[in-house]
């Protein structure tokens, strides 16, 4: 998604401006996109949520299903995203944070690259006194708070691998005329949920991770409705 990022800074970005998003060409070859746990209700209506092992981070992150095979965005129709949610990862687009040298600091970035960021038309990043301008302020709060709801995704992903409840998801597709598995991706057991004791379920609710739970289990049921979007494409 992103090809040059650099700290957005006064020297260097003082005349850019930000065109609206009005194009999601450049989301146009992703399968998978991740997902922050406090989307899962609203993203279980459309897209299929599954987990996939992020070796980074030695742990599993939620990702939304986009397309049945790689480079494959079976909403980004002719520019347009076909669906009522985007998930806050693409919305963000092209705004993200980069670790700098002190511990636990982050700075605010841009994708130079981006065909949004010109300096003929859209939002100003910076007003006429050099101070950052509302689209800047609102960007870096959105950030801000994408980066808590990651810490706590986080927490939720860790926390049921820990209690071995992650399974690989055992399904196939029909592809033309054979059988396709789907590899890499896991979902939450829903045999062994049931089978935790009273306090770990109770536990469980205790940390918020009920509902999103539930919302996974039910997405995946969206896999049929992406073999359907793939057939009429």
């Amino acid at each position: 998604m992103f090809g040059k990022v650099a700290p957005i800074t006064l020297s260097n970005h003082r005349n850019k401006k930000i065109r609206k998003v009005s194009d999601y060409a450049f989301a146009r070859e992703f399968n998978l996109a991740s997902i922050m746990v406090h989307e899962f209700s609203r993203a279980a209506a459309t897209y299929p949520i599954v987990f996939v092992e992020d070796k980074t981070h030695d742990a599993f992150r939620p990702v939304v299903m986009l397309g049945l095979e790689q480079k494959s965005n079976l909403f980004v129709q002719e520019g347009k995203w076909k669906a009522s949610y985007i998930p806050a990862i693409i919305r963000r687009y092209p705004f993200t944070l980069a670790k700098t040298t002190d511990e636990g600091k982050y700075a605010l970035c841009i994708d130079e690259a981006c065909e949004l960021v010109n300096e003929e038309e859209g939002q100003p990043l910076f007003d006429e006194k050099g101070e950052p301008a509302e689209l800047l302020v609102r960007a870096k709060q959105y950030l801000g708070e994408l980066q808590q709801m990651e810490a706590f995704t986080m927490d939720f992903s860790r926390y049921f691998a820990a209690k071995n409840l992650f399974t690989p998801l055992n399904m196939k597709l029909r592809q033309s005329n054979q059988m396709k598995s789907i590899t890499g991706c896991y979902v939450i057991n829903e045999e062994r949920l049931g089978n935790l004791s009273d306090e770990a379920f109770l536990e469980i609710r205790g940390r918020k991770f009920l509902a999103p739970v539930y919302a996974h289990l039910v997405s995946v049921a969206q896999m049929e409705h992406l073999v359907q979007m793939r057939d009429e494409k």
